[in-house]
């Protein structure tokens, strides 16, 4: 199974990084603990301790408009946290 996997940076995401080491990534909704941490492993070149995921739930959006109101909602999609043993780090922006 090809899985997705994207870092997901932003504020409260960094400062849970900064204080507990653990990185957080949008993965793929299929995608299992053993499968995320190798991949992990592999593209990053870490030692992964720990994996935590859960599914966030797709919110619903409305908004007005000429035509009258119109209404949808955003997909869910997985989300995993992922702990570094002792010492390690991943630098995201070293690609930039």
């Amino acid at each position: 199974m090809n899985i997705s996997i994207k870092p997901i940076v932003t504020e409260k995401a960094t400062k849970i990084t900064d204080k507990h080491g653990r990185y957080t990534f949008r993965v793929s909704p299929k995608a299992e603990k053993p499968q995320i941490k190798a991949l992990i492993e592999d593209l990053y070149g870490v030692k992964v301790v720990k994996i935590n995921t859960l599914i966030v739930r797709g919110k619903n959006k409305s908004r007005y408009t000429k035509t009258g109101l119109l209404r949808g909602k955003t997909s869910s999609y997985k989300k995993a946290f992922v702990t570094l043993a002792e010492g390690q780090s991943i630098d995201f922006y070293s690609n930039i």
